[in-house]
């Protein structure tokens, strides 16, 4: 009894509902990961490789079971410009070893090319379309969303990145800061920075970047089990950024206009 008041405490002070016919879930996590011309075919696969491993380690199954109801929704998405979005595991709920195994094992069937351009403001305004219309019902909501340049595409990602937070749903970022394959033209030095600033928000939002691949194993399982655990909403996430000097969120638009010169920006 003190288990089930606790939960629905929980859920009043995030301020949403439970719909009668949805499934109750600690977290609804979205996995948008970036599959842009600038990722490499061994990038992609990198990417895919490290989600699987971090499902099946220790440490995230002792995180999803650290939750009230023991449970997770999650989907992963491959993403690119701005309408290329692609379901590789849709929505499954995750309780069990045998849930993380079977969702990794998904991951690594088949590998796929990438797609063009970069629109972080795409990829997050589907993954807010996806959690409203899904068929759980999450204490949290959470956008993960990984990159290795700045939105170039679509709609600026600041206005997005406000759009989706507005609804109550938190965005951590996994800014790619490693260089390898196409567009050079776009890397940042500081791509942390403009995570920071420009893409990341909601209650407890944070970045992890990645500055080799030979971490991104890792970097996704400590992000995957800082997402899952649960903790009063009070306590700090150890790698959240500190508010800092604004950064120039359009300049991956800026730099596509200057060797381009066709940039379109949606309102």
């Amino acid at each position: 009894m003190q288990r089930l008041t606790a939960v629905i405490l929980l859920l009043m002070s995030f301020g949403r509902s439970v719909a009668a016919d949805g499934i109750e879930v600690d977290l609804e996590l979205i996995l948008m990961v970036d599959v842009s011309r600038s990722m490499t075919e061994r990038e992609l696969e990198i990417q895919r490789r490290g989600y699987a491993a971090a499902l099946q380690s220790d440490e995230v199954f002792a995180a999803l079971r650290s939750g009230l109801l023991q449970r997770v929704a999650m989907t992963y998405v491959e993403w690119a410009g701005w309408a290329s979005q692609r379901v590789i595991v849709d929505w499954r709920l995750l309780e069990t070893r045998e849930d993380l195994d079977a969702f990794a094992r998904t991951l690594t069937a088949e590998f796929d090319p990438a797609l063009r351009r970069t629109s972080i403001s795409g990829a997050l305004l589907f993954a807010a379309e996806s959690l409203r219309d899904n068929a759980y019902q999450g204490l949290r909501r959470v956008v993960d969303v990984s990159g290795d340049g700045p939105n170039n595409q679509g709609r600026p990602v600041r206005r997005a990145r406000d759009a989706v937070t507005a609804q109550g749903i938190t965005i951590n970022g996994l800014p790619l800061m490693t260089q390898e394959g196409m567009g050079s033209q776009f890397h940042l030095d500081d791509l942390d920075l403009y995570y920071r600033d420009c893409v990341i928000g909601g209650p407890g939002g944070f970045v992890i970047p990645v500055h080799d691949w030979n971490d991104f194993a890792a970097a996704v399982k400590r992000k995957l089990v800082l997402e899952m655990v649960w903790r009063p909403r009070s306590e700090p996430v150890p790698v959240q950024y500190a508010p800092g000097p604004s950064y120039d969120c359009l300049i991956g638009e800026k730099i596509w206009d200057r060797y381009y010169g066709d940039g379109i920006m949606l309102p």
